[in-house]
């Protein structure tokens, strides 16, 4: 099929290097960084930092980020591992004492380590070139001077006002300047998020003028120092309102953040025609695109309408079993074994292809690996529902009833010398948890993904990962890294992540016209984030699917509900092929920018 004319905006080409981010600023940023002479490390911790600030709505500091990266110099590719541990404290026995069945999906009881800043850190000082002040000064000079804050960031404001003013007055002092809800387009500042950062500067470059030293001293000051302290000194003196609806103090303390550092490993890949796709591991959801791949390999694509009804069947029905065993059987792989070679196996996926038929299937139907996983038990959307308040409720849903939507941050990064890097950062939202006074940020909910079942993969537990939904992408194509792309969007990023893969693959889209392309995502499966329920059947489509498309996937038992024209994920992307780089970035939201020369 030939690739559809239009698009919202032009693909981006250069041969020197390009940056792709969810918001302008950020991407512009980065770009600077590469001008500047750095590499695409450098442009990344700068992009980072600079998104903390720009997009707190949708991350920060107190959050986990993964990255996958390819490394020129040393032909490799590696991931890093940000995803910050449970608090030594987090036992399900300590939150069954409290009354809860469920980690609540706001405050201070559902916080892990943050990783951020360590995982930036090792990535400046083993693959960036750039100093700390380099990387840092963005992001303060708009934390200290203003930033225009976009609409979506005042709506989750808006959203989240009477929580502030009445149960978190640390957050209220720094969303609610004067005591008001600020004004999109206005400049918007957080003096203790820039101090903070300013702190860390400041003495690490009193304590040595050489590169390595300063980013050793402010891992030191962030893990060991006062970053450290201030936050468990918060969680422990602090009760304070979560979506429990009960005043909780938090588990997280000082000793926990100095006992966690990130780290690297091999990415976990599988190859689908003439590309090697390469994910985080199966302590995220990112194995959950290699396994639709290899569901879907034994389909034909080709010709298919990348917008028409039998394209989409297949994709959402491979969908719906490949997260039903990301139900089952993903959990930290350091305390439990994941069957991953079993899952991405061409005899498993033969076999859960079978029950991939010409009609929606509205059952959760995970596989059967003996020896391995743990019970699957959904709530209903309707019970659950009735639990939730105007007390936050972490990602993908804030305030009352999931009125608001956030997510979370992506970019790509390609310099000129071949180094790719794909991240995306989440965690640590203006509503997820109290602001801490002395720092200006929030920590980060990832808790909440913790299965409160002992015998389950993925249960609380202390030192333990929680399964995070954060999955960049990177991959190659005839075994030369090509391809870099992911997206925001909580459990539906891996959905809207491999429809882009097969649009560009299938139906011949370049990287602009395969992000603008009509999308959609099932709820078929339970959700990662609290009160953890599912929709099973149900299919919410971009209302520019045409409507014989529509039609035909209700007919063949699809719960299909129509969202907005522009509303379905926020994809960023950025290709190299030779010298010849690319780059491409999505409409929706009006915030995500692509650059490059």
């Amino acid at each position: 099929m030939a690739p559809v004319p239009f698009t919202t905006r032009p693909e981006i080409e250069g041969t020197f290097g390009v940056v792709t981010s969810t918001h302008w600023i950020a991407t512009a940023v980065g770009m600077a960084m590469l001008e500047r002479g750095g590499n695409a490390f450098d442009a990344a911790v700068a992009t980072a930092f600079t998104l903390q600030v720009v997009e707190p709505h949708l991350n920060g500091p107190g959050g986990d980020v993964p990255v996958i990266l390819h490394d020129a110099r040393h032909n490799k590719t590696e991931v890093i591992c940000g995803q910050g541990t449970a608090p030594q404290a987090a036992t399900i026995e300590a939150y069954e004492a409290m009354g809860l069945d469920l980690v609540p999906g706001s405050g201070l009881l559902a916080a892990c380590v943050p990783g951020t800043f360590e995982t930036w850190m090792l990535l400046l000082r083993d693959y960036g070139t750039m100093s700390l002040a380099d990387v840092l000064e963005p992001a303060i000079f708009y934390a200290r001077d203003g930033h225009p804050i976009v609409e979506r960031a005042v709506i989750t404001i808006k959203t989240v006002a009477d929580l502030f003013r009445d149960h978190w007055p640390t957050s209220a002092d720094v969303f609610l300047p004067g005591g008001n809800i600020p004004v999109p387009g206005t400049l918007f500042k957080n003096p203790a998020l820039a101090a903070m950062y300013q702190r860390i500067l400041d003495e690490a470059k009193a304590v040595s003028g050489e590169r390595v030293r300063q980013i050793e001293h402010a891992r030191h000051l962030w893990s060991h120092g006062f970053v450290a302290h201030e936050i468990g000194d918060f969680c422990r003196s602090q009760s304070l309102m979560d979506s429990s609806g009960a005043a909780h103090t938090g588990l997280l303390s000082a000793d926990d953040i100095a006992a966690w550092t990130p780290h690297r490993e091999a990415p976990v890949t599988y190859d689908y025609r003439n590309f090697t796709v390469c994910k985080a591991g199966f302590w995220s959801q990112g194995p959950v695109q290699l396994q639709m791949l290899a569901l879907l390999k034994g389909f034909d694509l080709d010709g298919l309408d990348p917008a028409g009804p039998d394209f989409i069947h297949l994709q959402v029905e491979c969908a719906k079993l490949a997260f039903a065993d990301r139900e089952k059987f993903y959990g930290d792989p350091d305390f439990t074994p994941i069957p991953g070679d079993v899952l991405l196996s061409d005899a498993y996926n033969d076999a859960r292809r079978k029950l991939v038929g010409p009609s929606a299937s509205l059952e959760l139907r995970p596989g059967d690996i003996p020896g391995f996983g743990g019970r699957v038990d959904p709530r209903s959307d309707a019970a659950a529902r009735t639990a939730v308040g105007t007390l936050g409720s972490g990602e993908p849903t804030v305030g009352a009833l999931g009125d608001a939507r956030g997510d979370t941050v992506h970019f790509d990064i390609i310099d000129r010398f071949g180094n790719m890097v794909s991240s995306t950062p989440s965690g640590g939202w203006l509503q997820s948890s109290p602001v801490i006074p002395k720092l200006g940020f929030a920590l980060g909910t990832r808790a909440q993904m913790f299965s409160m079942d002992p015998g389950h993969p993925s249960a609380l537990g202390p030192r333990r990962r929680p399964r995070t939904t954060l999955t960049p992408t990177l991959a190659l194509r005839d075994g030369v890294p090509h391809l870099a792309w992911g997206s925001p969007g909580g459990d539906q990023q891996d959905q809207w992540i491999n429809q882009f893969l097969l649009r560009y693959i299938h139906a011949g889209h370049n990287l602009q016209q395969a992000i603008d392309a009509p999308a959609w995502h099932t709820e078929h499966f339970p959700i990662s984030f609290w009160p953890r329920t599912s929709r099973p059947g149900v299919l919410v489509v971009e209302s520019r699917l045409s409507e014989a498309t529509i039609a035909e996937l209700r007919r063949r038992g699809h719960l299909v509900e129509v969202g907005p024209a522009w509303s379905e994920g926020r994809l960023t992307a950025a290709s190299k092929a030779g010298r010849h780089l690319k780059a491409a970035a999505n409409p929706r939201g009006m915030q995500g920018y692509a650059a490059g020369r």
